[in-house]
């Protein structure tokens, strides 16, 4: 069968946007309406004649509206083939119709649980007859139309206008978005429970996403890409208000997110700049102007084409410094009407809001693909406790250096391995990122500190431990004066040894930020 023509239709929605133009539209048409609890009121209201699901059903709804479509009447109407005798006349021998256009969707749970309410609250939210009549409806797609979003209602009426009713081909890319969505709905479900119990890593872990906008391209041109929302509520690029500028690629959304998640690390004013998805300049502490002239002059050649983010409101002061370099985008938590106008002349800048901060904590586990699967694992929110640092030399870090080391620390954490940052004032002064050898992070740092505002002096932040003396002999070398590092490699006394001869101060963490 491939036109199939529709002559009775269930409609339960909780989102009636567009209903009732629709409902009327079927109804001109002579199709039967159906419908349950509000939207039969709102329908009947409007002067479209519709049948309440309880008298369909025998029922009226009860258990405060848990129980109003689990009834055979429902399903079996939905569920019949109409190639099969048997099936006919199953429905004829009790009194049931087909029903050939399912319109529902599901209650919102997923509002509900970003709304922050309660348990209960959440509980009740969760849809029981909704996604079953849903899945009815899409497994026997041969037979039924089913519509999950109101976004589909102008192609339903096309087709019954033009064609009587729908292609079979139409009907099946409905019946995969319809078991899309209660697969989501599930997985968000899912997702709220493990969170309650705190079972992050279950031994099934279902993941969903809705498509918020299709890229032009990948990481590369010839590469298709889109961007999904996930269930877990968090502040930033997905969902970010875009003031101007051409669409996000694939690229600039990585960048984005790299750099707003650094900036949420501190609590006192920062600036980060990053390009390629690693940290090329950080500054924290001080006026925004004074912020973006400290991280800029770790790197400016990086820079150039970068992201740029912040964790304060953008002002226009800032806006001005910005607007005097090419940037690909500017994320901030918040951005002010006189900021917005200063770069509204930077065409093909990105310029987004988020309204919020991230938690550096989360909660939602951080998925990586590898062939046939997927990593999962905790977000890396080691936030160090300067109490439990450990001196490891006989001199102790200055105050200035213990605040430069903090500030260093934090950097780290988001660097890709092996990973070394050079600081001095809480502004990084050198970044070496991503390299197959410590010693090579560390030259790296020292020559983008050489070209910049220069290492000397400086402390240095290791995000794993000197497997050799050699790379924290090369940082003293360049004017390192104090190092942090995770500690623990066998060759630690030597590392010690080192420092100690140099005359710096070194802590041990105890905590190791890879970031591959």
């Amino acid at each position: 069968m491939d036109i199939l023509p529709i002559r009775r239709a269930l409609l339960s929605v909780a989102d009636k946007t567009g209903l009732v133009d629709f409902a009327r539209f079927l109804a001109d048409r002579g199709i039967e309406l159906l419908a349950t609890g509000g939207t039969a009121r709102l329908l009947a209201e409007a002067g479209i004649a519709v049948t309440e699901a309880g008298k369909l059903t025998g029922y009226g709804e009860f258990l405060d509206g848990r129980v109003k479509t689990l009834h055979p009447a429902v399903h079996a109407g939905l569920l019949a083939r109409r190639d099969r005798a048997a099936h006919l006349a199953d429905l004829e021998g009790r009194g049931i119709a087909p029903i050939d256009l399912l319109v529902v969707d599901l209650y919102p749970f997923e509002e509900t649980r970003a709304s922050g309410a309660g348990f209960e609250a959440c509980i009740e939210q969760i849809d029981i007859g909704g996604p079953a009549m849903i899945r009815a409806a899409a497994k026997n797609h041969a037979f039924v139309t089913v519509l999950v979003d109101p976004a589909d209602y102008p192609e339903v009426r096309r087709a019954i206008a033009e064609r009587g009713g729908t292609e079979l081909a139409f009907r099946r890319r409905l019946a995969r978005k319809a078991f899309t969505r209660t697969a989501a709905y599930d997985a968000a479900i899912a997702a709220w429970l493990a969170a309650e119990t705190g079972d992050f890593l279950p031994e099934r872990l279902a993941i969903a996403g809705i498509r918020e906008s299709v890229l032009r391209y990948g990481e590369n041109p010839h590469q298709r890409g889109a961007l999904y929302a996930g269930a877990e509520a968090r502040p930033g690029v997905v969902g970010a208000r875009q003031f101007q500028g051409k669409a996000l690629s694939y690229n600039n959304i990585l960048d984005a997110d790299a750099a707003f998640e650094l900036v949420a690390e501190f609590a006192e004013p920062a600036l980060v700049i990053v390009k390629h998805n690693t940290p090329c300049g950080v500054a924290e502490g001080g006026d925004p102007a004074d912020l973006w002239r400290r991280a800029l002059a770790c790197d400016p050649v990086s820079a150039y084409g970068g992201i740029v983010a912040v964790n304060r409101p953008l002002e226009a002061d800032l806006a001005r410094e910005l607007a005097k370099l090419f940037l690909e985008v500017v994320i901030a938590p918040e951005v002010r009407p006189e900021a917005a106008a200063v770069l509204a002349g930077r065409k093909n800048l990105r310029l987004l809001e988020t309204g919020g901060l991230p938690d550096p904590r989360g909660t939602a586990p951080v998925l990586r693909s590898v062939a046939g699967g997927f990593l999962a694992q905790e977000r890396d929110s080691g936030r160090l406790d300067p109490a439990a640092l450990r001196q490891v030399t006989s001199r102790a870090p200055t105050e200035a250096e213990m605040r430069d080391l903090l500030f260093a620390w934090k950097v780290a954490k988001h660097v890709r391995s092996n990973a070394i940052v050079l600081a001095r004032g809480r502004a990084t002064v050198g970044i070496g990122a991503g390299q197959t050898s410590r010693l090579d992070a560390v030259e790296i740092a020292v020559r983008k500190a050489e070209r910049g505002r220069g290492a000397r002096p400086c402390v240095v932040a290791s995000d794993a431990f000197f497997p050799f003396p050699d790379g924290l002999v090369a940082a003293i070398r360049a004017g390192a004066t104090a190092a942090i590092q995770p500690g623990g490699s066998l060759r630690d006394a030597e590392v010690i040894r080192v420092a100690e001869e140099a005359g710096i101060a070194m802590l041990f963490t105890g905590l190791r930020h890879f970031r591959h």
